[in-house]
């Protein structure tokens, strides 16, 4: 098991793992705004914003993406673990703590203090993992406008 950033050629790799998470989240993204998301995670400076794949062997089976945002609550920048995926097959082999620990070392490096990301409600398995790791969960809801 390997976790490092993702490449851009690698958008046919992600593309099934990208899909997986969408449509566990009920969404149906168009491929070509997902293949713009990796382009731009890729091409960005990763204390800005960055892509961290699982590899097992030479296959990628996870992704982590996160990106940096200012936090006025904590008067500082943090990272946001936007989205965290780890294929079906591979669950359960440490994939998610090693793409979460992978990010927290970037997010150190460039010197954030927090890694935050959440959850849907009954997503219980994911939950599991980010107790494991030493995830605390807040009492927000997240609201959305549609625009």
């Amino acid at each position: 098991m390997a976790i490092r950033p993702a490449r851009e050629d690698e958008f046919p790799a992600l593309k099934p793992l990208l899909r997986g998470y969408t449509e566990f989240y009920e969404s149906d993204p168009p491929d070509s705004g997902l293949e713009a998301m990796v382009a731009a995670a890729v091409s960005a400076p990763d204390d800005q914003a960055f892509l961290l794949v699982a590899e097992d062997g030479d296959e990628v089976v996870g992704f982590a993406h996160c990106q940096w945002k200012f936090s006025s609550l904590r008067g500082e920048r943090v990272v946001v673990m936007d989205d965290l995926f780890v294929r079906d097959s591979s669950r359960g082999e440490g994939h998610a703590d090693a793409l979460i620990a992978g990010a927290a070392d970037v997010a150190r490096r460039h010197g954030a203090t927090v890694l935050t990301w959440m959850t849907a409600p009954d997503n219980h398995r994911a939950q599991k993992v980010y107790n494991r790791v030493g995830g605390t969960s807040e009492t927000y809801l997240e609201y959305e406008l549609e625009l």
